[in-house]
């Protein structure tokens, strides 16, 4: 039998669960450790049933080696924590529901989806051969016939498995609900018209800035009567209010001239040494090149010092010091035209064998059609394109540097074997390969550690009340910048590499100065100034936006009350207006020109007969009358195209706010902040 590390190389996405499940066990067993004092504490409910931190870590890990993605960033991570927090959801409030409705996953449904007749994506990422991009079947038996006897391989399946349904039963229920819509012939006829007819007339109205807020009292039971109305308006994601200031971290005058005069030492013995490579790897800030480049590929200035064996700098440019120097130099073709044909790396006979037919005068495109592995290119004879010879690195570049013309290298590289044919070679120019040393200009510990002590006096000062804080902001002579984190939020927008910040705003009690962060190249300290955990909005949060909203009824109701006349130019003349026009109106446009963006204008504008004055229309910044002069019609929609245009939207939309609607339906409460 092979072993597991052989299949971990083999079905690493797969296997890699197995590693991840005994990781899991190690962490919980350092909950003590890491302040859980003997508790699985919660991060989130999910309809009503409490997540713990071992299960949603299980699923981040299980997930992360399922599709092989590495938390190289704050991206990447947040994106693994939407698919663990996702699947959790899938698992407590989807699969119950699918079991409910009768929905299932048969046998021959599951077998089909392994054979790859209905693909699946989960098998996809599990099992895709990596040299060809397809989904391997054999790779799945192979990996089924080896876990016979492997319990942990047995589970790893089953997780799969579980994954799959899952995937099947979804595209069995989105599938119903498009079955389900049905756009009716008054749909139709309306899309029609609103596609063919295009409206023009005139329109006269008052802007409500015109009318004075002091003619109106706005009473505490006005604010709190509209705002009774309108409660589901001020629906919230429960939040967390904080204040932070930012010690900003920036070089100094010395700093500049002590790195200026460092990077001058360094450049003459960069310049000078004869174990360039040796050197430069020694430098943390040092990388030698695994490629060949051509004049045309460096700037100008670079290109004139290397090409003549000159070293380049040290020389700033864009916030860095650089130098370079020449490590190798190769005459080479600029392009080469690659044909190949790739080999698993357990035939190495077989590339020997077709190396001599090859080389023989073989048909190369036959050959590669015929034994080639990589699906992409042998449909089309092995025909990999023309490419700069810098493109290749390691022993590509090694095998093609002195590549001719109809020559054929074989090459081992990683778990494959390739026979490269070079059908084309340009005429051969210089290329080097260079080692490089590069110091950002950047602030030196010492000028770091007085930022560093400033913030320190600051958060001792800070302390006990935000108008402490915001005292200590003004002597320390840095502003406070709000912020709302909303649940579920990792970052502070704005605040590039703050998942610190968001994660001790989550555990943080109203009033609590936070720790220094360490933020980018800056340091950062926060107060937690308010802790929001209900559905709703509260007036007082809002009464701002309330009072705008009662003020502007206020002033609809006065300017109707002194609208008269029965012709629109009477009406405009009551409203101290004058009429202007409008045209090229459709039930698609979001603005009429001469009033901005009016989508109730709109809306009444395309509901309207022609000839009559309207009714007073409550837009957004005014109150507007009109009158429709002309409609014109023409055939850019047929009734059979807007069917076909009108159903396909709504099965779009159906499935675009169906788990939306069913997750809000559940009532999640997502409380990873505090520690993810």
């Amino acid at each position: 039998m092979a072993s597991l590390n052989t299949l971990r190389t083999k079905f690493g996405i797969v296997l890699s669960i197995i590693i991840a499940l005994a990781l899991l066990a190690f962490i919980l067993s350092l909950k003590t450790e890491m302040g859980f004092s003997g508790n699985d504490p919660k991060v989130g409910v999910i309809d009503g049933e409490k997540i713990s931190y071992s299960e949603y870590y299980e699923q981040y890990e299980r997930i992360r080696e399922q599709n092989n993605v590495q938390e190289s960033d704050e991206q990447q991570s947040a994106m693994l924590a939407n698919a663990a927090w996702q699947s959790l959801i899938a698992n407590r409030v989807m699969a119950p529901g699918f079991e409910r409705m009768g929905l299932r996953v048969t046998e021959p449904e599951r077998l089909a989806m392994i054979s790859g007749q209905h693909p699946s994506q989960t098998l996809y990422n599990a099992f895709a051969d990596p040299r060809t991009g397809e989904y391997n079947v054999a790779a799945v038996s192979e990996f089924l016939a080896q876990a016979e006897t492997n319990p942990q391989a047995q589970q790893a399946w089953a997780q799969l498995n579980e994954q799959i349904r899952m995937e099947r039963e979804v595209q069995k229920y989105l599938g119903l609900l498009r079955g389900g819509t049905y756009v009716n012939a008054l749909e139709v006829a309306n899309g029609v018209a609103a596609a063919n007819d295009t409206f023009s007339g005139k329109w006269a109205g008052k802007k409500y800035s015109a009318v004075p807020d002091s003619l109106f009292q706005v009473s505490a039971s006005d604010l709190k009567a509209y705002y009774k109305s309108h409660k589901n308006s001020f629906r919230q994601i429960p939040n967390r209010t904080l204040s932070y200031v930012v010690f900003e971290v920036n070089p100094t005058d010395d700093d500049l001239l002590a790195l200026e005069k460092s990077v001058e030492e360094v450049g003459a013995q960069f310049a000078a040494t004869d174990e360039l490579k040796s050197f430069v790897r020694a430098n943390r800030n040092g990388t030698v090149s695994d490629r060949y480049v051509s004049a045309a590929q460096l700037s100008a200035d670079e290109a004139e010092a290397l090409m003549a064996g000159k070293t380049y700098g040290p020389v700033l440019k864009n916030n860095e010091w650089t130098m370079s120097r020449v490590v190798d130099a190769k005459l080479v073709s600029d392009t080469l035209g690659i044909r190949h044909i790739v080999l698993p790396y357990t035939e190495d006979r077989l590339a020997d064998s077709l190396l001599g037919v090859l080389r023989k005068g073989g048909d190369f495109r036959q050959l590669a059609a015929q034994y080639s592995v990589y699906d992409a290119t042998a449909a089309n004879g092995g025909e990999v394109g023309v490419m700069p010879f810098s493109a290749f690195t390691g022993e590509f570049a090694e095998a093609l540097a002195g590549a001719k013309q109809g020559d054929v290298v074989k090459i081992a590289s990683g778990d494959a074997i390739q026979l490269m044919q070079v059908y084309r070679a340009d005429k051969p120019t210089k290329h080097v390969q260079v080692a490089s040393i590069t110091y950002p200009v950047e602030a030196s510990e010492a000028t770091r550690r007085e930022a560093h002590n400033q913030a320190g006096v600051f958060s001792v000062n800070a302390k006990g009340s935000v108008e402490a804080f915001n005292d200590a902001a003004s002597t320390a002579a840095v502003t406070p910048r709000m912020a709302t984190l909303s649940q579920g939020e990792r970052t502070l927008r704005g605040l590039d590499d703050s998942r610190e910040v968001a994660r001790w705003a989550f555990g943080a009690k109203e009033g609590d100065v936070s720790e220094i962060f360490n933020v980018g190249k800056d340091y950062v300290i926060a107060i937690l100034t308010g802790i929001d955990d209900e559905e709703y909005a509260s007036l007082d949060k809002v009464s701002a936006q309330v009072r705008a909203q009662v003020l502007r009824d206020k002033k609809y109701d006065h300017i109707v009350a002194g609208l008269s006349g029965s012709t629109l130019e009477e009406q405009a003349a009551s409203l101290g207006s004058e009429v202007a026009d409008f045209d090229n109106v459709t039930y698609a446009s979001y603005y009429v020109n001469g009033l901005g963006v009016e989508p109730r204008v709109v809306g009444a504008i395309t509901a309207s007969e022609q000839g009559a004055v309207s009714a007073p229309v409550k837009g957004g910044s005014g109150v507007y009358v009109f009158r429709v002069d002309e409609i014109a019609k023409e055939e850019k929609q047929t009734p059979e195209g807007e069917k076909v245009r009108a159903q396909a939207m709504a099965e779009n939309m159906v499935q675009q706010f169906a788990m939306p609607a069913i997750q809000q339906m559940a009532k999640i409460q997502d409380l990873r902040g505090r520690y993810f």
